[in-house]
């Protein structure tokens, strides 16, 4: 797999910004665990937020996950799409967030599900995961395509196979 790999290219570096982005918000989760905390990575649906460089969480103030966060651990939050095309890892620092204009932007009938008082439910907790950097893989997600370039890569010895690309981005810090 070909890797292109973060560069100064600022045009490069926007495009493969809205390749995650694009991908992410057809996705409905991912797993999100934080380093340090010795807990196990936890699905958690998400909501991207390109103004911002930020992924969003709704989740209960009296989880272990809200209670493991700490200003300098490093928070991790992985999805893959289901036809295995596209994977990515984020990375940043996640914090406990009190925007209530913005969890009432996000707040939807799925989120209500979860708490019994509903949006003003005690419990409702705003998380925010600003992003440092990501790694995303885009991949075939062809049968076809893969034999046939697995094959090419087998009779020809000194190629591997051309399956999609890798690429890092970086997040630069917002004012």
């Amino acid at each position: 797999m070909p890797d292109t790999a973060f560069s100064d290219d600022k045009s490069t570096d926007i495009n493969h910004k809205d390749t995650l982005f694009d991908q992410a918000e057809q996705l409905r989760f991912g797993m999100l665990g934080i380093e340090g905390s010795g807990q196990h990575m936890q699905p958690m649906s998400h909501h991207m937020d390109r103004d911002t460089q930020s992924v969003w969480f709704i989740t209960s103030s009296d989880t272990d996950l809200v209670k493991a966060i700490l200003p300098a651990r490093t928070t991790r939050f992985c999805l893959m799409s289901p036809d295995g095309g596209f994977q990515a890892c984020i990375s940043g620092k996640l914090s406990v967030s009190d925007d209530e204009a913005k969890l009432d932007d996000l707040w939807s009938f799925a989120s209500a599900a979860w708490f019994e008082g509903g949006r003003r439910d005690p419990k409702v907790q705003l998380l925010r995961l600003t992003m440092d950097h990501a790694s995303v893989w885009i991949s075939t997600s062809s049968n076809i395509t893969f034999g046939i370039e697995m094959l090419k890569a087998a009779v020809l010895k000194d190629r591997q196979p051309e399956l999609g690309e890798q690429f890092t981005i970086a997040f630069d810090p917002l004012p």
